[in-house]
């Protein structure tokens, strides 16, 4: 059996800053992004997805960006959208 990457002894915390355009094709990239991320920190990466797409939802203006960050806290995935003066963020859990 293998162990995530992210659980080996020195692994590093986690910390990734993304921007895509609020409107297009870019943005289908995230949520396959932040499942290959859950993935790795050992999460179930087909929880994520519908959870992200509400996320960016919500922040998104027309013809903005919306910058996502990704944090490994404790055992949570945090995954905080921006754009213009919105904010909102989900957490994943990750297993033991």
């Amino acid at each position: 059996m293998t162990v995530p990457a992210a659980k080996a002894p020195n692994a590093p915390a986690l910390e990734m800053r993304l921007s895509v355009p609020s409107d297009g094709d870019l943005r289908v990239v995230v949520p396959e992004l932040a499942g290959k991320i859950a993935e790795f920190l050992g999460g179930d990466a087909g929880a994520i997805g519908p959870a992200l797409e509400g996320l960016m939802s919500r922040v998104a203006g027309s013809g903005a960006d919306i910058t996502i960050e990704f944090r490994h806290v404790n055992r949570e995935l945090v995954i905080l959208a921006r754009c213009n003066s919105r904010s909102s963020e989900v957490r994943h859990p990750l297993s033991a």
